[in-house]
């Protein structure tokens, strides 16, 4: 027996032990295909509760209560032209109804289960190293709990105190790196320290370098976003466009697979204004947590943009007041006359949820787009994870009035306008690809070669994203391995 064989002995046992069924792709898409059995069960589990049965509720469309529930449709809002300005349609989908309260939660689990599976990873004595500015390190470490896995978690000591209080209490082994949301490099650095100091111990699942955070958001989120487009679309209705800030680029994996099936839509990056590295080759700092850093990550598909989009940090953060202050609330039910209902939703956005309503505004203001254009975009969190930003606010800046709801709603959402944005060329776009050799080349160890073939092989990503009916056939070959599904057939 090869040493890959013998690893994956070792996880089929690890997963039969704990009972581990892992759920394909094509189920988290359509969850109408578990098994009963499994859905039953699902009604005495809580949506956070670590149970490996959680790994089935890897979906949009789980029934948005906290306990007990199954599925249903993609959880998505509407945002209404009273509260964004703008004749186009914009369309959120919600992330709060993940295990976690993100849909990170899927961004990992494509990463940990191609090693779990392919015989790359043995949970029976390596832990799990998840690099992250915030929730991709959660969803690492929920998943890892879930699959018998131990994990390592490592974010910037800026991040929000939720975070950090979250991890520890799933026992992942915690490391806080200097600065903010932008010090990517100082996280690379603590990677690179702890590969050194326990060696092969360790299994790096960088976000953003692993194929499996897009191959999701290709094969989860880009249906997702396509089901609700058929559910909402009156007769003249487009599919106008999608708005998503870089971050990892695994989210805009989503629209890799959108491109096939609405070649002429619009996807357009966001960055915080503050550190305008797409835009301007720029860096600094800012406070939309988990949007973007100081450098292009190796899995953005660059070629699929059309454009780049800056977000002032500022009036993020005072939108994340407006949105839940009760002033702010107030104000939106009763003078701008929004509906209750709807007002009482807002925090299922969490900060970079409302930068990305924010680009999804600038985005249908450039395009002058109309009420038969609808522009999709994430929620990736709620409010759940940002009290404390809340609070830091309140103690820095005082009291939200009703005077700061009305010029926070005229300024920061009706004065949204087309500054900051790059509609880029073929250039534009190679200038922006071509930021990825300092980061990989330099500092990572890709090549050039690599490099060159994302921008030249027009294969390149087709070829990525053509594997995820391979993953699924080797998850149900695995599956067959540890027999734990036959109960639930």
């Amino acid at each position: 027996m090869n040493k890959t064989e013998k690893v994956l002995e070792n996880t089929i046992k690890r997963c039969r032990e704990k009972h581990i069924i892992l759920p394909t792709y094509k189920q988290m898409r359509n969850p109408e295909l578990i098994p009963q059995k499994i859905k039953d069960k699902l009604k005495n589990i809580g949506l956070w509760d670590l149970n490996s049965l959680n790994l089935f509720r890897i979906t949009w469309k789980n029934e948005p209560k906290k306990f007990g529930g199954t599925f249903g449709d993609v959880n998505f809002i509407e945002l209404p032209s009273e509260l964004t300005g703008v004749k186009a349609r914009i369309v959120t989908l919600i992330g709060k109804y993940f295990p976690t309260g993100a849909h990170k939660v899927g961004a990992t689990f494509g990463p940990l289960v191609e090693k779990l599976i392919s015989g790359r990873f043995d949970p029976t004595r390596q832990k799990a190293l998840w690099p992250s500015t915030g929730n991709y390190c959660r969803g690492g470490a929920y998943d890892s709990y879930l699959l018998g896995c131990q994990s390592i978690a490592v974010l910037p000591e800026g991040m929000s105190q939720e975070r950090f209080d979250w991890l520890r209490k799933v026992g992942s082994e915690v490391f806080a790196t200097p600065g903010t949301e932008s010090n990517v490099k100082e996280i690379y650095d603590k990677v690179k320290e702890l590969i050194a100091e326990r060696g092969d111990e360790i299994v790096n699942l960088n976000q953003f370098e692993e194929f499996g955070n897009p191959l999701w958001h290709y094969a989860v989120t880009g249906p997702a976003m396509d089901e609700v487009f058929h559910k909402i679309k009156a007769e003249n209705d487009r599919f106008a466009g999608v708005f998503l800030t870089q971050g990892s680029a695994g989210t805009l994996g989503s629209t890799d697979y959108l491109r096939e099936v609405y070649p002429d839509f619009k996807v357009c990056a966001g960055e915080a204004l503050q550190c305008p590295t797409l835009l301007q080759n720029g860096y600094g700092e800012h406070r939309i947590e988990g949007i973007g850093d100081k450098h292009v990550p190796w899995i953005h598909n660059i070629k699929n943009m059309d454009m780049v989009a800056g977000i002032d940090d500022n009036a993020n953060i005072r939108l994340m007041r407006l949105f839940n202050e009760e002033a702010g609330k107030d104000y939106l039910k009763n003078e701008i006359k929004i509906d209750s209902e709807l007002v009482d939703k807002l925090n299922l956005l969490g900060i970079s949820s409302i930068a990305n309503m924010m680009g999804a505004i600038k985005m249908a203001k450039y395009y002058e787009m109309d009420e038969n254009d609808i522009i999709f975009t994430v929620a990736t969190d709620s409010m759940e994870m940002y009290q404390s930003r809340l609070k830091e606010e309140r103690e820095k800046n005082g009291e939200f009035t009703n005077i700061d709801a009305a010029v926070s709603y005229d300024a920061d959402l009706l004065g949204l306008n087309i500054d900051h944005i790059i509609e880029m060329n073929y250039y534009e776009k190679k200038r922006m690809h071509n930021l990825k050799y300092f980061t990989w080349i330099e500092q990572q160890g890709k090549t050039v070669e690599e490099l060159n073939a994302q921008w030249y092989n027009k294969n390149y990503w087709k070829s990525h994203y053509a594997k995820v009916d391979e993953w699924d056939e080797k998850i149900n070959e695995f599956n067959e391995r540890t027999g734990v599904l036959k109960e639930y057939l």
